[in-house]
């Protein structure tokens, strides 16, 4: 009867059951939204927590030998195809499911907003991936020279490098200078020579120039399938093989060696086995004696070539149409070395003053480089580089260099920016560390109770300023701490107050470095500066020698501040720096351990201080030659004193002068124009050093003056139709012209 009425109302009242049909339909929405936002919120602390949490100790440690461990960095001119190369290498070991490219900004390592707007690199990335056996630790550096410094600690702490050269324009200024980077770390070396499906591609010329601009030899290991558009693959001597690399697959397909490639197939590899045989007698004596040599016998004499510095393997390839890739990764885990192929690390222990020899031991004493630090939301991220022992998170360590003692609180292994947390690193690994609070570049860390020093790294000084200045109040307070951050990250930028303006001056190595920062400042902390336009960075120096004797005398709240020096100033030859000579056997330097330090960094800060202009002095020795000690009247202020004084009175009457920073310039031009070209680098005070042709295209290697290279770019495209470029990096000091001498008062006009 119920259940009977109750249909009777709902068919008297159909509206009324609409109505409770829509409120249990709302209360039902209202519901799950509710249910969504809690869902929600719990997804995001679970991904919290995955992003910080600890991975398992498979993925903490290296779960390999250390024989089959590589730490490599890929090295190389600016788009010459570095950054296109590792793509294809995480793409190919599994590390990515995705090709990203350059070009469209969606490359893994190059993950900073304004690398993937300019299409370059501009902060060395590191990852690791597994290839066969090896587990590769991967850092894809820039190729502009205004980071360098990336480069370049990089190779402090890397065993290896890959060195990519483009088959079209071949060894080219930057290509020069990485090169030597490696060679001053002694970073053994395979190289790739990319692009070779370009127009103009030539590999035997890119072959050429490493004889004879990089002092190389390389090995070629392979030989090219077809030529420019038709390169379809590469030809392996040793294995007899011919590998092509069809576009879905994500292995070369292989086939025996056609019949017209045999000849060139057999010198190929003859010139292979000559070199392997530099390395292993037994393989000569076999091969004139018509035996049998067993590549794999070929393959360890190559290694032992690349390890001793000797031999360069070469490869072909197309990254960009994914050739040649898997070959390279074959190359890097043949023949580039594992920690335990380098040679036990040299340190200082300045608790016993003994240089130490470190093995590569998991159980010996904990030694580690910081060779980057990063601003990850206003905090440190260390990257370290281990060469011996352990670590673990929850660690308390000492940074040897600074002699203050800190905390780990927590390790990541990076992918690019991203970061998988880890608990312990050892030996050979390349880790991420936060906590570090007083870290910077070149930092060594050690057990607390076994001080370790190992030895830093070249930094180049910046030869490009530019003042900056805050658009409001807030922004003005802001401005320094932030500075402070991006110090922190980057040793080649420098922050100075102007004395005489009172401006806020950065300096780095060049335009492209300045303007990457003052993006940062604006897009990282959301501080808008106003910039004026870049100056150039001076050097004082002095053109004839001087003695001179100081005495400083002063009395201050009773007390006697005394100190007395006499010293000589000498001009050294360009590129010599300062040096301050204090003979610690010179019976006339009578001082005590604590003031001759003091005496040291008072002579070293007047250099830094300058003479009229307030640049940094360079190129001059300073000699001392007496420095009379008084107990109880000779002080470290008046020591101080008469260092800075007396420096600058002699420094005045040495016949200060000012120096021009002049850069290396390579500039490619069509052949039409080079004419009108060598006409604008005159007029730039420019001086012609080399030229040579590359097809229908002019090289022209040059040297000016930094202070009229600004805007050269624009300039240059105007007078080649835009089809000029060029390239540019710091070479050398040199004597200013009279026009700056009079801006600076070194001379009246």
């Amino acid at each position: 009867m119920v259940s009977t009425g109750r249909t009777t109302a709902v068919a008297n009242f159909p509206e009324e059951n609409e109505k409770e049909a829509l409120f249990q339909t709302a209360a039902q929405i209202a519901r799950f939204h509710v249910l969504a936002v809690q869902f929600s919120k719990i997804t995001i602390k679970i991904l919290e927590f995955i992003k910080y949490a600890p991975v398992s100790e498979e993925k903490s440690m290296s779960a390999i030998p250390l024989k089959n461990l590589r730490n490599i960095g890929i090295i190389s001119h600016i788009d010459a195809g570095k950054t296109t190369v590792s793509e294809r290498i995480l793409f190919y070991s599994g590390k990515i499911h995705k090709i990203g490219e350059v070009h469209e900004g969606a490359a893994t390592m190059d993950w900073m907003v304004q690398e993937q707007e300019r299409g370059i690199t501009i902060t060395a990335s590191n990852t690791t991936c597994q290839w066969g056996d090896c587990q590769i630790n991967l850092i894809d550096t820039p190729g502009h020279i205004d980071f360098t410094i990336e480069v370049e600690r990089s190779l402090r702490v890397l065993d290896g490098a890959v060195a990519i050269f483009s088959a079209v324009e071949g060894v080219q200024p930057q290509t020069e200078s990485v090169w030597r980077q490696a060679n001053r770390y002694q970073v053994p070396r395979i190289c790739f020579i990319n692009k070779m499906d370009r127009v103009g591609a030539n590999h035997e010329a890119v072959l050429s120039q490493m004889h004879e601009r990089l002092a190389a030899r390389p090995v070629l290991m392979q030989l090219p399938l077809g030529a420019e558009s038709s390169f379809s693959g590469v030809i392996d001597p040793l294995a007899g093989q011919m590998l092509t690399f069809p576009e879905s697959e994500n292995m070369p397909a292989t086939s025996p060696i056609a019949p017209e490639y045999a000849e060139a197939a057999q010198s190929a590899r003859e010139a292979i086995l000559e070199a392997a045989a530099d390395y292993d007698d037994s393989i000569l004596d076999d091969f004139l004696e018509g035996n049998t040599v067993e590549p794999e016998r070929v393959y360890a004499a190559i290694r032992k070539g690349v390890l001793a510095g000797g031999l360069f393997p070469v490869f072909l390839g197309a990254a960009l149409r994914n050739k040649g890739i898997q070959p390279l990764m074959d190359a890097i885990a043949r023949y580039l070395p594992s920690p335990l192929d380098m040679p036990p690390t040299p340190a200082f222990n300045p608790k016993t003053g003994i240089q130490e020899s470190l093995p590569c031991d998991p159980r010996g004493p904990l030694c580690a480089m910081a060779f980057k630090v990063f601003a990850d939301e206003g905090r440190k991220l260390t990257y370290l580089r281990i060469y011996s022992g352990t670590l673990h998170a929850g660690d308390t360590i000492l940074n040897a260099t600074r002699n203050q003692q800190e905390k780990i609180s927590r390790m990541f292994r990076m992918h690019s920016h991203k970061r998988d947390r880890i608990e312990t690193a050892s030996t050979g690994d390349i880790v991420t560390a936060a906590g570090l609070k007083g870290a910077l570049t070149g930092d060594t860390f050690c057990a607390v109770d076994h001080p370790l020093i190992l030895a830093g790294l070249d930094v180049p000084e910046p030869v490009v300023s530019l003042a900056v200045e805050s658009r409001s109040v807030e922004d003005r307070e802001k401005l320094l701490p932030t500075l402070e951050k991006l110090l922190w990250e980057d040793p080649t930028f420098k922050v100075r107050e102007d004395r005489d303006t009172g401006q806020t001056i950065l300096s780095g190595m060049g335009e492209l470095h300045l303007e990457v920062i003052t993006r940062r400042l604006a897009d990282d902390f959301g501080l808008n500066v106003k910039t004026g336009r870049p100056q150039v960075v001076y050097r004082e120096t002095i053109r004839k020698e001087t003695e001179h004797h100081e005495v400083f005398e002063i009395e201050t709240e009773g007390k006697t501040q005394r100190g007395e020096l006499r010293f000589t100033l000498t001009p050294l030859e360009r590129g010599a720096g300062v040096q301050i000579t204090l003979d610690d056997e010179n019976p006339s330097i009578q001082l005590p351990p604590e003031l001759r330090t003091a005496l040291r960094e008072a002579l070293e800060q007047s250099c830094r201080t300058g003479i009229r202009s307030g640049y940094p002095i360079t190129d001059v020795r300073v000699t001392v030659t007496e420095a009379p000690f008084i107990p109880g009247v000779t002080t470290m202020m008046g020591v101080c004193a008469a260092a800075q004084k007396g420096f600058i009175t002699a420094a005045q009457s040495a016949e200060p002068t000012l120096l021009e920073p002049i850069m290396a310039l390579e500039i490619s031009t069509p052949s039409e124009f080079s004419g009108k070209v060598l006409t604008f680098l005159r007029q730039k005070r420019g001086r012609i050093t080399g030229m040579e042709s590359r097809g229908d295209m002019e090289i022209l290697r040059a040297a000016a003056p930094l202070a009229q290279m600004f805007g050269f770019m624009t300039e240059l495209r105007s007078a080649t139709k835009g089809r000029g470029s060029f390239t540019m990096e710091f070479s050398h000091f040199d004597q200013a012209p009279k026009e700056d001498l009079e801006r600076f008062g070194f001379i009246t006009a």
